[in-house]
């Protein structure tokens, strides 16, 4: 229960499509929630979702904002600074919500995850398909060794996003311009991987207590330069494997694809996204089909938001995208892009 008149009050450092899209309209309708403080270098952007969703402050300069009042900061902002900004607000003892990827280097996601165990502080990483009702489920059911000891697992995603990472223009009609080289820059963390993928490992990584030991991929490039297809050999420190496949080639008029198996000693898991299947099937017979609600498989981020804004309100609640998760998500995925340039497995 909420105490009466106690508002979480949160900053935002990157205030670009997705977060005025999704997340902000979502918050401003809580009336336990305080939009402090707002923060991007797009002077005309940054006064037009000033006055859009209310913040009393608006700033190009993360540090004014960080010395505002606050209780958790979202970082939005483009892929290579995610892990700068989220530094910062982690330093100020401050809650941090940070849109996937967590960071682009092994070594600084690893520096979070320490950061926010030192302050006491959790960080949340919006991977909206981990927060639904079947992701628990299936989790539940692999921890309690339904499948009994993860051996093999394999993932495929595909998304109707080839334009974005071949340069082409993003969306339209939206508060603010899409910032297309955020996805088609390789210097910006661009890339299928980074930008999509993240969230099949973020499932992955959330279902199973997996942690990877190496990667080796093979990767095929847009105009841009970055990846469009991904198809990354996963090894796990428990000495499973894995198979992994992304691709941005979904025609743009179908939805996404998201499937995930899991093989085990006693038998094997099966999510489908995109059919809305959750099926165990084990050695012994006894399987299990569990149903999906219709329409659950499509995307949707309001929960992960719903959920930061809880834990800055100082609630407990079950954190679906912490840290450790994204930890994993990008010590496999650094290793595979070191691994496409390398021609070789690369550790993590």
């Amino acid at each position: 229960m909420r105490s009466m008149g106690v508002r979480a009050r949160i900053g935002v450092i990157g205030a670009g499509w997705w977060v005025t899209e999704n997340h902000l309209p979502i918050l401003e309708k809580r009336e336990d929630v305080e939009l402090v403080a707002i923060c991007r270098r797009n002077r005309t952007e940054l006064e037009r979702v000033k006055e859009r969703f209310g913040f009393k402050l608006a700033t190009d300069d993360y540090g004014e904002l960080l010395d505002a009042p606050l209780d958790g900061v979202m970082v939005t902002s483009p892929h290579h600074l995610h892990f700068e900004h989220a530094r910062a607000a982690l330093k100020k003892g401050l809650h941090v919500l940070v849109e996937k990827p967590l960071a682009t280097r092994a070594e600084d996601a690893r520096e979070l995850i320490w950061l926010a165990k030192e302050k006491e502080r959790e960080i949340l990483i919006p991977h909206g398909w981990n927060f639904r009702s079947y992701t628990r489920e299936a989790r539940r059911l692999v921890l309690e060794d339904a499948v009994g000891e993860v051996e093999h697992i394999v993932c495929q995603m595909a998304s109707p996003r080839r334009a974005q990472y071949s340069g082409e223009v993003g969306a339209e009609g939206s508060l603010v311009r899409q910032d297309i080289s955020t996805y088609a820059n390789p210097a910006r963390g661009g890339g299928y991987g980074w930008g999509q993928l993240v969230h099949a490992f973020g499932l992955v990584f959330r279902v199973t207590d997996l942690e990877p030991r190496w990667a080796f991929s093979l990767m095929g490039r847009s105009p841009t330069g970055v990846d469009l297809h991904d198809a990354i050999s996963v090894s796990f420190i428990n000495g499973a494997t894995g198979a992994v496949s992304g691709t941005a080639a979904v025609p743009p008029h179908r939805g996404y694809q998201l499937d995930l198996r899991v093989f085990g000693s006693e038998g094997m898991l099966l999510l489908d996204v995109e059919r809305e299947r959750l099926e165990v099937r084990r050695q012994d017979g006894e399987d299990k089909e569990l149903p999906m609600p219709p329409g659950s498989g499509e995307y949707e981020c309001v929960e992960p938001v719903e959920r930061f804004a809880d834990l800055c309100l100082g609630l407990t609640v079950e954190n679906d995208g912490p840290g450790e998760v994204g930890l994993r998500s990008v010590e496999v995925l650094d290793a595979a892009y070191r691994s496409a340039e390398s021609g070789e497995p690369e550790e993590v």
